[in-house]
């Protein structure tokens, strides 16, 4: 008998909770907000200078974070399959790769040009 008491006590405080899919569409909203959105326009610069004839794609004009603009130079290397790294703002890219940069800064929604 207190075993079904109990389960009744439980099934009264059920109704009383929120749903959960409205406390997950909650915290996503919440983590996005700490995070402000890249404003402005990025530029896409070729570079060979200073690399040992070795030819770069640099992306300049970041607005964000510096953790954020590291995952987005991960994903960027990972769809373009190539090497590179992101430091001081800027994300480097090994090779002449500006016409992808510039398509898979387009489709995250960023406003970019080549210069």
């Amino acid at each position: 008998m207190a075993e079904d008491n109990w389960l009744d006590r439980l099934a009264a405080l059920r109704g009383t909770m929120p749903d959960d899919q409205d406390s997950n569409t909650t915290e996503t909203e919440n983590s996005n907000d700490g995070e402000p959105a890249q404003s402005g326009r990025l530029d896409i610069v070729f570079e060979r200078k200073g690399r040992a004839g070795k030819c770069a794609t640099i992306i300049t004009g970041f607005t964000i974070g510096d953790d954020a603009v590291a995952e987005l130079a991960s994903r960027l290397k990972r769809r373009l399959g190539t090497g590179g790294s992101a430091r001081g703002g800027e994300i480097l890219v090994q090779g002449d790769r500006r016409r992808e940069v510039l398509a898979f800064l387009t489709s995250e929604g960023l406003k970019a040009r080549i210069i």
